[in-house]
């Protein structure tokens, strides 16, 4: 029997995970298989692989063929290098204590590897954050400038309408006092009236003085009764 170690979905539709199972090449992607060897949760950064290494190396050797996503997955486990070293023990080529130090050395460069692009990872994120938080300082900064500078306009506009409004006001109140004092004004000349004194005037009446005129005229016919 043909056997395959791929991946079986399970989860939801945009948080898929997925199972490292053992299965026949002839059955369905999902369907009935072997083993269960491991789990892979490609929504984590990195993707997070648990793996039951012993069982994985076993498949491997007994002839079980990874898909390419799986194989990818195995290897970064370093099954791939455990199979390559259990090969070169059943060869002769190395002792088994030899195999078991070079895959746990493999392992421990392997964790440094990932402990790195961890801490980059962790950098880039920090930074991506600051970053992104000192746009939007910058939009949150020019966003209040805008608004300031729409309330002045506003202000000013306020203060322009009020001030027009007094000064409409006052023209209005200027206009009324002066027809107060254009009509008003004609009553007082009406003073004039002191003109009536000419009826002082009419004094010269006293000129009947010249009745003493007639004075030389008694004094003369009394001259004449004296002759």
């Amino acid at each position: 029997m043909a056997v395959k170690i791929r991946l079986a979905r399970r989860g939801r539709k945009k948080l898929a995970m997925f199972d490292v199972v053992v299965a026949d090449a002839r059955a369905p992607r999902d369907g009935k298989f072997v083993e269960k060897i491991g789990t892979y949760n490609p929504n984590t950064n990195p993707a997070t692989i648990v793996l039951n290494e012993k069982q994985a190396i076993q498949w491997v050797l007994n002839g079980a063929q990874p898909t390419d996503t799986a194989r990818a997955v195995l290897s970064s486990k370093g099954i791939l290098y455990a199979k390559h070293l259990q090969v070169g023990v059943l060869k002769g080529a190395l002792t088994q204590e030899q195999a078991d130090a070079k895959f746990e050395a493999w392992k421990v460069e392997k964790a440094k590897q990932v402990e790195a692009s961890n801490a980059k990872l962790a950098q880039s994120k920090a930074k991506s954050k600051a970053s992104r938080l000192e746009a939007e300082a910058k939009v949150s900064s020019a966003r209040a400038e805008v608004i300031a500078a729409k309330n002045k306009v506003a202000d000013e506009a306020i203060v322009a309408s009020v001030v027009e409004a007094i000064n409409e006001a006052e023209e209005e109140a200027t206009g009324v006092e002066v027809e107060e004092v254009v009509a008003e004004a004609p009553a007082v000349e009406e003073t004039p009236a002191v003109e009536e004194a000419p009826a002082a005037e009419e004094a010269p009446a006293v000129e009947e003085a010249p009745a003493a005129e007639e004075a030389p005229a008694a004094e003369a016919s009394e001259e004449a009764a004296a002759e």
